[in-house]
């Protein structure tokens, strides 16, 4: 399977429900956990390939596109896994990181997407958002941070917000990875259980577990109501670390393989200079 059928698989289409959705299911691929990963080594080298060349588009000036992953997911379901074995295995020179956590005072200050737009990626770069403006519709409807009429404004700042980047060239892979209960709270106890996973536990994921069915409604919404032509979201069950690693490396070899990126032209002559070295 290529990587556009992944993206046709897993894209949110109209009437769509998470709720049939199986998180230990694995769409679209018929092979198991040992598969999963010879697939994930082999497809590493084309998405080497293909932003090293974006990245050196950006170098010489000429990089008009970029990608931006956003992910989103309930904790524990494997965020930091896709930034470990999946974006962590290109060249870090030509990703942008951004983990949004709750913001400051300063950024409560302002509009919800103040503090996101300076993270774009700039033109030649794959720009990756753990977590993002979705959790202030997320936690913000769930926890109601805002007043009700704050949050349905802004589902269409964020429709606005993203076709505007769209537009600009940016590439916007929206990911989220759907685990079951019972599976986050065996990662969550594998987490008590280790010391060496200690540091990440959180007691208040705990307190997050008891509101799933609401924050599984506000997912749900945000699907009807910002997954677009320009930013489509794309649903992925994660019981499988695997085969949700996979996954996103296959819609951004998609995303990627749209820009089709070319290695850039010297502006020097190449056999004069080869001339010049050699008598040096």
């Amino acid at each position: 399977m290529n990587a556009h059928a992944w993206s046709r698989i897993l894209q949110v289409a109209e009437g769509f429900r998470l709720d049939d959705v199986d998180p230990a299911s694995t769409p679209g691929y018929h092979g198991g956990k040992s598969d999963g990963a010879r697939d994930l080594k082999s497809g590493l080298d084309e998405l080497n390939d293909l932003q090293e060349r974006l990245f050196a588009e950006s170098r010489v000036g000429v990089a008009k596109d970029s990608v931006l992953l956003i992910l989103q997911a309930m904790d524990s379901a494997g965020k930091g896994g896709i930034v470990r074995h999946v974006v962590g295995g290109v060249d870090p020179q030509g990703v942008m990181l951004t983990a949004f956590k709750a913001p400051t005072d300063e950024e409560r200050a302002h509009d919800f997407l103040w503090r996101v737009a300076p993270r774009l990626p700039a033109p030649g770069y794959i720009g990756v958002f753990d977590r993002s403006h979705y959790e202030d519709v997320l936690i913000g409807r769930v926890r109601s941070l805002a007043p009700a009429d704050e949050i349905e404004r802004r589902y269409d700042a964020i429709n606005d917000f993203e076709a505007q980047a769209a537009a600009a060239g940016t590439r916007i892979v929206k990911v989220m990875l759907h685990i079951s209960p019972d599976e986050q709270k065996s990662r969550l106890m594998e987490r008590l259980d280790r010391p060496d996973k200690h540091w990440k536990y959180n007691p208040g994921d705990v307190d997050e577990r008891l509101l799933w069915d609401e924050y599984m409604a506000a997912y749900q919404t945000v699907f009807d109501r910002t997954s677009t032509a320009a930013a489509p979201w794309h649903v992925i069950p994660a019981n499988h670390k695997w085969y949700a690693r996979l996954a996103v490396q296959e819609l951004l070899l998609a995303a990627l393989q749209g820009i089709d990126p070319q290695w850039p032209a010297a502006d020097f002559d190449v056999a004069a200079e080869k001339k010049r070295l050699a008598a040096s």
